[in-house]
């Protein structure tokens, strides 16, 4: 399997979760109130899954191999990708922020809930097109059969890293937990 075949499999859960996130969202405009518990699971899953373990992995891994066998940053799609990565994390931020007071029925917090969380499933969705469809292809072409051997273990080596190293398990709970509840179906990983 190759590192990008691991990120995109990576990419199907975020999907799921994102899913998820609508469900909430849309559970929340017609109750008037955010459903706290699954709202911070999803801010969980997607601040550890998504940003530290997936995007950790592009961002420290992928990307400065691929901008070092001649795919470009500045300008090119690594660095509108890393864009991307910081706009989603102001879209969490945003949403994390209004939690506790769209859980008790704040129209303004609630307001600003789905609005982060509305920037956020668009921008994921697209970034996840851009990175299957574009990025990833062309990195494939660009790296070698030992680069490609090198990041697999390098991907190993950052799962096991963490500092809790049951931290993708406990994700894939909160992704599976939250698709249930939402009858949302699970990714195949």
């Amino acid at each position: 399997m190759k590192p990008t075949e691991i990120l995109m499999n990576e990419h199907r859960i975020i999907e799921q979760v994102l899913n998820s996130l609508e469900k909430i969202t849309q559970e929340a405009k017609s109750n008037g109130r955010l459903n706290r518990g699954h709202a911070e699971e999803a801010i969980e899953f997607f601040r550890k899954f998504a940003d530290q373990c997936h995007h950790g992995k592009e961002e420290d891994r992928l990307f400065p191999l691929a901008h070092e066998r001649g795919i470009p940053q500045e300008g090119g799609p690594i660095g509108q990708m890393l864009l991307e990565h910081t706009v989603g994390r102001g879209a969490i931020r945003k949403m994390d922020v209004a939690v506790p007071a769209a859980s008790e029925g704040d129209a303004a917090a609630l307001a600003a809930y789905l609005q982060g969380a509305r920037e956020y499933i668009d921008l994921l969705r697209a970034h996840i097109q851009k990175e299957d469809r574009i990025l990833f292809p062309m990195a494939d072409q660009v790296l070698t059969e030992n680069d490609q051997e090198n990041l697999l273990d390098a991907f190993k080596e950052a799962e096991q890293s963490h500092e809790d190293p049951e931290t993708h398990a406990k994700c894939l709970g909160i992704a599976n937990r939250l698709a249930e509840y939402y009858g949302v179906p699970k990714a195949i990983a």
